[in-house]
């Protein structure tokens, strides 16, 4: 198996991305502006959760597992996943159908058990081993260039795991970030999913990016919803566009 490079700026000078993103000067100065207040606003309305641990082979299948589906769900999947295979080994010797049973509760589960198996054999091949530790000691560029060049890793799952897992700079936008990002004009809306993750990693200081993500993921769920947001209850209203976007994508 082959795999795949798809390099990505994530970082560098302002004018870089500005040149991807195709914004203006002014339209940066306004989005640090209203990262002031974002940040300033939700800090007093959540609780942000301590930073997961454990093996990076074991944070990438749960962030794959995690996409489409709820917490709970997901994690299910995950903890029957390796009660049924205590070690990758045995994950990458069992069949496929024998892995989708086991991940079931995350749903579409012929096609998470697919990936994984596409995954585990692509480090088999290029690394002569199941195991990521070896991201640890790689840079932020060169641990997101691998990443991306597995088998079904977009820029959100590589910067979730790098993130959460590793602090390294780089800000996931999923579902819920892309949403209230835009509604409130943090996220300019004439990005899409792609450009927004060079512009808020160009945006956001690295020392709060796992925590301003967390925050804006917990207001898209709780009160920023898709279809009925609770703009009455929302510490954000007064800067909301209330444009009715969707959006977030692998």
């Amino acid at each position: 198996m082959k795999m795949v490079t798809r390099k990505i700026t994530c970082a560098g000078s302002p004018r870089g991305g500005r040149r991807l993103t195709g914004l203006s000067p002014d339209q940066y100065l306004e989005g640090k502006q209203k990262l002031s207040l974002v940040w300033e606003r939700l800090q007093g309305q959540y609780q942000v959760p301590e930073r997961p641990d454990g093996p990076l082979l074991d944070g990438l299948i749960r962030v794959l597992l995690s996409q489409n589906t709820t917490d709970a769900n997901s994690e299910a999947a995950f903890l029957k996943l390796k009660d049924r295979f205590p070690n990758w080994e045995e994950v990458e010797r069992a069949s496929p159908g024998e892995v989708e049973e086991a991940i079931r509760p995350a749903g579409i589960s012929r096609v998470r058990a697919s990936r994984i198996k596409e995954i585990l054999g692509a480090l088999r091949k290029e690394m002569g081993a199941l195991d990521l530790e070896f991201l640890r000691d790689r840079t932020p560029g060169d641990a997101l260039e691998f990443l991306l060049g597995l088998p079904g890793i977009g820029i959100k799952s590589a910067s979730v795991l790098l993130l959460f897992y590793l602090d390294y700079p780089f800000f996931p936008v999923d579902t819920h970030v892309y949403r209230v990002g835009q509604r409130t004009g943090l996220i300019p809306t004439l990005l899409d999913v792609q450009k927004a993750h060079l512009y808020m990693n160009q945006l956001v200081p690295g020392e709060i990016m796992y925590p301003l993500h967390m925050l804006l993921v917990m207001h898209g769920r709780g009160t920023c919803q898709a279809r009925r947001p609770r703009c009455g209850d929302c510490v954000l209203e007064d800067v909301c566009d209330k444009v009715m976007v969707g959006g977030g994508a692998e």
